[in-house]
C-alpha cells in the first residue's frame, strides 16, 4: 500500500511538474506509514508521511515545485481512495 501511494503520488507529481514546466533532474521518497494492529492479528494503516527529495534546475520555481505536492495529491486515485490522513514533507533541491 506504501509503494503504491508513493508510485501514484511521484507520477502525479511529475505530471504536474510537466504542466507547469518544471524539470524534474531526480525524484525520490522514503516514505512511512503507522499500521495499527489488532490483537486478532488484523490491522489497518492510520497514517502515511510522503517523504519526496525532488531536484529540479530553475531555482526560480523552487516554490511551486514545492506547491505542486498538494495538486498531485488531490489528483493521486489512491490517495483518493484512502480513509486515513496523508501528508507531504516536500524537499526541493536545486542542480
Amino acid at each position: 500500500m506504501l509503494s503504491a501511494l508513493a508510485s501514484c503520488h511521484m507520477m502525479s507529481y511529475l505530471y504536474v511538474c510537466s504542466q507547469n514546466n518544471i524539470e524534474v533532474v531526480s525524484f525520490t521518497d522514503t516514505a512511512e506509514a503507522i499500521l495499527d494492529v489488532e490483537p486478532s492479528g488484523s490491522g489497518h494503516f492510520s497514517k502515511v508521511t510522503l517523504k519526496p527529495v525532488v531536484t529540479i534546475k530553475d531555482d526560480s520555481q523552487v516554490e511551486l515545485a514545492k506547491a505542486l505536492h498538494d495538486k498531485a495529491n488531490s489528483l493521486c486515485f489512491i490517495a483518493n481512495s484512502c480513509n486515513f490522513p496523508i501528508t507531504h514533507q516536500a524537499q526541493i533541491i536545486l542542480k
